[in-house]
C-alpha cells in the first residue's frame, strides 16, 4: 500500500515538474509578460506530490514498514524513534529524496518572491531549475527509489548504521542539504539571467537572500558535523581534512565569495559576469562532492552509501550541467564593469574573493590527488593535515588583516584608514601575543603571526562596533558578528593546536598509570544493557598534580546487535578552559585496554566562535540593510 502510494506522488511530482517545464517555456515563447494560472497551479501541486512522498517515507520508519526495502535495510523495531525518522536521510534513497525536496521547495519559493519583480527571468529560473529537479527525479523513481517493494515483507529490519545513531548526525545532513542543495536555485537564476539579458543589480538582489540562507545553513552544517566526528569518532579533534570533509567545506568557498561578491554587484553593478561564474560553480562543486561520495571514490568513514552504477549516472548529469551552463555563459556573454580603484571596498571584496578561490583550490587539489595517483600509477597515498597546514596557514596571516581593514574602507574610493588606531591595534596584538609565548612557551613564528593577526581582527572588529555605537551610527551586524566569530575562530584554533596534549597507552583494570605530572587510575569495568546496544563502560579517574583536578570518565564500548557493530564512545569532561577527553579500546586476546587521552584546550570556544562566524549570515537575511 506505502510503496503504490509512494511511487504515485513520485509519478505526480514527476508530470507536475514537465507541466512546469513546458507551460514556463511557452510563456516565454509567447513573450507572456504574467505568470499563467497553470504555472501556479502546477507549482503548488509538485511541491504537494514531493513534500508528501517525504512525509509517506517518514511514516514507513515511524511504523517499521519492511515492505519497503529502504525501511528494511536501515532501521529496526528496537530503534529509538528519533533514530527511526533520521534513518529517512541516514540512506541514499531517503537522502536523495530529501535532496529533491530541498530542490523544490526552494525553487517554489523563490517563484513565490521573485515572479512579480521581473516575469521573463523567473520564468527561466523556474525552467532551469525544474530541469533539475526532473533529472534528479528520474535519477531516484529509476535507480534510487526508497519505495521500491520487497516481497515476502521480513519480520524485522537490519537496523541503521550505529556511527549515525546519534542526534548531531541525525541534524546534519538537512542543514547540509540546505546548504548544498539550496545552491541550486542561483544557478538556475544565474542561467535564466544571461537568458533573459537580465539587469545585475536585479540579479543581485534576487539571489542575495537565497545566498546568505544556503551559506547560513551550510555553515551550521559544517559545525555539527565537525561536532559530531569530535566526540563519536574518537579522533578528538575538530577537522581531519577527510575527503568528505573537504567534500562539504568546498562549496562553502564558493559560497562565501558569492555572498560577499553579490554585494559588490548589488551596489555598484560590477563583477557580473564573477557573479555569474561563482553561481554556476557553487552549485557545480556540490554535485561534484556528491558524486565523489556517492559513487565510492572518495573512501571515509563518514561514507555510508555508494554505488558506482548511481555515481556514473551523477557524473552524467553533473556534465552536461557544466557543458550546458558554461556554453550558455560564454556564447551569450553579460558586457561587464570593472573599474576598480585600488583603495575601496569592491577591491578588498575581490581579494577576499581570491584567497577563497586559493583555498578551494588547495582542498581540492589535496582531496583530488590520491585518486590521480590511485588511478595512474595504483599507489595510495592520503593527503593529511601536514599539506594543508602547510599550504593554507601562511595565506591566512594577509587574509585575517583584510578582513579587518575592508569594512572600514568606503564604494569607489576611499582614504587609507587612520593610522593611529590602527598601530594602536597592532601594539595591543603583539604585546597579547608576546604574554601568550611567554607564559604558554609556544614561539612557532607562523602560529604567532597568525595569533597576532586574528588578534587584530578581533579588536579592529570591536573597536568599529564601539565607535560606531557611540555615534549612532549604522551598524553592519551581520559584517561583525561574522568577521569577530572568525577571529576568535582562528585564535582557538592555533592555541588549541600548540597547546593540545595527547597520550597514548595500555592498561589493565585496577592499574594506574603516571604521565609526567598526571595519574590515570582503572578502577573497574561494568556492563549495562540499554534498549538499542550493550555497553562495556568504563571507570576512570584522571589527576593533574600540576593543574591540582581530580576528573572521574566513562568512556563506553558499545556493542549493537542489528547491525551487529562495535562503537567506541568517548567521555569529555568540558569546561571553559579546556576538554579532557579519554576512549578506549580492547585490545584482543588480552586483559589490556588501549587508551587515548587528550587534554584539549578552548574546545567550547572554538564552538562557540563558528556558530558566531554562521550567525552573520542569517542575521542579514532579515536585515533590511
Amino acid at each position: 500500500m506505502l510503496s503504490n502510494t509512494g511511487n504515485i506522488l513520485l509519478i505526480g511530482s514527476i508530470v507536475s515538474t514537465f507541466l512546469i517545464v513546458y507551460l514556463a517555456y511557452q510563456s516565454i515563447k509567447e513573450r507572456s509578460f504574467q505568470i499563467k494560472k497553470n504555472i501556479i497551479y502546477c507549482s503548488f501541486f509538485q511541491i504537494t506530490f514531493v513534500i508528501s512522498s517525504f512525509l509517506l517515507l517518514i511514516f514507513a520508519f515511524i511504523f517499521s514498514d519492511f515492505s519497503l526495502l529502504a525501511v528494511y535495510q536501515n532501521s529496526h523495531t528496537a530503534k529509538p524513534l528519533f533514530y527511526k525518522i533520521s534513518g529517512v536521510w541516514g540512506n541514499h534513497e531517503g537522502s536523495m529524496l530529501l535532496w529533491i525536496n530541498i530542490m523544490v521547495l526552494f525553487s517554489y519559493l523563490f517563484f513565490v518572491f521573485n515572479n512579480k519583480i521581473n516575469t521573463v527571468f523567473s520564468l527561466y529560473t523556474l525552467v532551469v531549475q525544474n530541469i533539475l529537479i526532473l533529472g534528479f527525479l528520474i535519477f531516484l523513481i529509476s535507480d534510487s527509489n526508497p519505495f521500491f517493494k520487497i516481497l515476502p515483507t521480513p519480520i524485522e529490519g537490519l537496523g541503521l548504521n550505529p556511527i549515525l545513531q546519534d542526534p548531531a548526525l541525525a541534524i546534519h545532513p538537512p542543514l547540509l542539504y540546505l546548504g548544498f542543495v539550496g545552491s541550486s536555485i542561483y544557478f538556475s537564476a544565474a542561467v535564466a539571467a544571461i537568458l533573459s539579458n537580465s539587469n545585475g543589480k536585479n540579479f543581485a538582489l534576487s539571489i542575495k537572500k537565497w545566498v546568505l540562507i544556503s551559506w547560513s545553513f551550510q555553515s551550521l552544517g559544517i559545525i555539527v558535523g565537525s561536532i559530531w566526528a569530535y566526540y563519536e569518532l574518537g579522533w578528538g579533534g575538530f577537522w581531519f581534512w577527510d575527503p568528505v570533509e573537504n567534500a562539504s567545506l568546498i562549496p562553502w568557498f564558493c559560497m562565501t565569495a558569492l555572498a560577499h561578491s553579490v554585494l559588490v554587484l548589488e551596489k555598484r553593478n560590477y563583477l557580473y559576469n564573477w557573479v555569474l561564474i561563482l553561481s554556476l560553480i557553487t552549485f557545480i562543486s556540490s554535485v561534484t562532492g556528491t558524486f565523489l561520495v556517492r559513487s565510492g571514490i572518495l573512501n571515509s568513514v563518514h561514507t555510508f552509501a555508494n554505488d558506482p552504477s548511481r555515481g556514473l549516472y551523477i557524473l552524467i548529469f553533473l556534465s552536461l550541467m557544466i557543458l550546458f551552463s558554461f556554453i550558455i555563459f560564454f556564447k551569450r556573454r553579460i558586457n561587464d564593469q570593472f573599474n576598480l580603484n585600488p583603495i575601496s571596498k569592491e577591491t578588498f571584496i575581490l581579494s577576499n574573493n581570491w584567497f577563497m578561490m586559493f583555498y578551494l583550490a588547495t582542498v581540492f587539489v589535496g582531496t583530488i590527488y590520491p585518486i590521480f595517483t590511485q588511478v595512474l600509477y595504483n599507489t595510495n597515498i592520503s593527503v593529511g593535515p601536514p599539506f594543508y597546514n602547510q599550504v593554507i596557514a601562511p595565506i591566512l596571516i594577509p587574509f585575517l588583516i583584510f578582513m579587518a581593514v575592508g569594512p572600514k574602507i568606503g564604494w569607489m574610493k576611499s582614504n587609507f584608514i587612520a593610522f593611529k588606531p590602527f598601530f594602536i591595534i597592532i601594539v595591543l596584538s603583539l604585546l597579547i601575543n608576546f604574554f601568550i609565548s611567554y607564559f604558554l612557551k609556544s614561539y612557532n613564528l607562523i602560529s604567532n603571526l597568525i595569533v597576532v593577526s586574528s588578534l587584530f581582527l578581533i579588536l579592529h572588529s570591536l573597536k568599529d562596533f564601539i565607535s560606531n555605537f557611540k555615534s549612532n551610527s549604522y551598524i553592519n551586524l551581520a559584517s561583525f558578528f561574522s568577521h569577530l566569530g572568525f577571529g576568535f575562530l582562528i585564535f582557538f584554533i592555533i592555541l588549541n593546536h600548540n597547546f593540545s596534549e595527547e597520550f597514548d597507552l595500555n592498561i589493565k583494570v585496577g592499574e594506574t598509570k603516571k604521565i609526567g605530572n598526571m595519574e590515570i587510575k582503572f578502577n573497574n569495568l561494568k556492563i549495562e544493557n540499554r534498549k538499542n546496544y550493550n555497553a562495556v563502560i568504563g571507570d576512570f579517574n584522571i589527576q593533574d598534580f600540576q593543574r591540582n583536578y581530580l576528573k572521574n570518565l566513562n568512556p563506553e564500548i558499545r556493542v549493537y546487535e542489528n547491525p551487529q557493530t562495535l562503537t567506541f564512545e568517548s567521555a569529555i569532561n568540558t569546561n571553559l578552559k579546556q576538554d579532557i577527553y579519554l576512549t578506549m579500546s580492547n585490545i584482543d586476546g588480552s586483559d589490556f585496554y588501549n587508551i587515548k587521552f587528550q587534554v584539549k584546550p578552548f574546545m567550547l570556544w572554538i564552538w562557540f566562535a563558528a556558530f558566531l562566524t554562521a550567525s552573520g549570515g542569517l542575521i542579514r537575511v532579515f536585515l533590511k540593510k
